[in-house]
């Protein structure tokens, strides 16, 4: 596997963007410099996340999201787990 994640990813099993096993190993999103564990859908080439409107859904059950522009960022977490990782900040301090 790459230590890369890919361009586009859902958490959505409905979509075309759907990797059950990049989920499973765990990715961590950055957007505008800010760590998000809310992110539904994203998109780094066209600059882009969906995160979820509070617990509003549609009449299908599905939730109500809302797409955010600004820089995006994402990586795989050790451990396959979405944890609080301090390497993060660490690399953003050296730059």
């Amino acid at each position: 596997m790459s230590d890369t994640p890919p361009d586009r990813l859902s958490v959505n099993p409905s979509s075309p963007y759907f990797a059950r096993e990049l989920l499973e190993r765990g990715v961590g999103i950055k957007f505008k410099g800010v760590e998000r564990r809310d992110v539904e859908e994203y998109c780094i080439s066209e600059g882009w996340v969906r995160v979820a409107l509070g617990k509003k859904t549609d009449r299908k059950g599905n939730p109500l999201t809302i797409k955010l522009v600004g820089p995006v960022e994402a990586w795989f977490q050790s451990g396959g787990e979405a944890t609080a990782d301090p390497a993060p900040e660490a690399d953003s301090a050296e730059g």
